[in-house]
């Protein structure tokens, strides 16, 4: 299993989030098995988000993914998102 990690700063969270849910589709469909969304204490527009998947290929994938790159721009994330990628020991 692999997890993505993105850490982004959004103009609105609110906005932001309604973007992300309305994006579960495309992410079930690109591989995407599991996700959380966490927001930082300090900065409630400051969100990590997790995403799961098989593997390191599905991941990769999704984060160069078109779809991907257009969805964050349109829910307002500003600036390049820090993007890495793990797996569980």
């Amino acid at each position: 299993m692999t997890t993505m990690f993105v850490r982004h700063t959004v103009s609105n969270y609110k906005t932001w989030r309604e973007a992300y849910d309305d994006f579960a589709p495309v992410q079930k469909a690109k591989g995407v098995t599991a996700e959380a969304v966490y927001r930082a204490v300090d900065n409630p527009n400051d969100i990590t988000v997790t995403h799961e998947f098989a593997t390191i290929e599905a991941a990769q994938a999704f984060a160069e993914s078109s779809e991907l790159k257009n969805a964050m721009q349109n829910a307002g994330v500003a600036g390049a998102p820090t993007i890495w990628f793990t797996n569980k020991a």
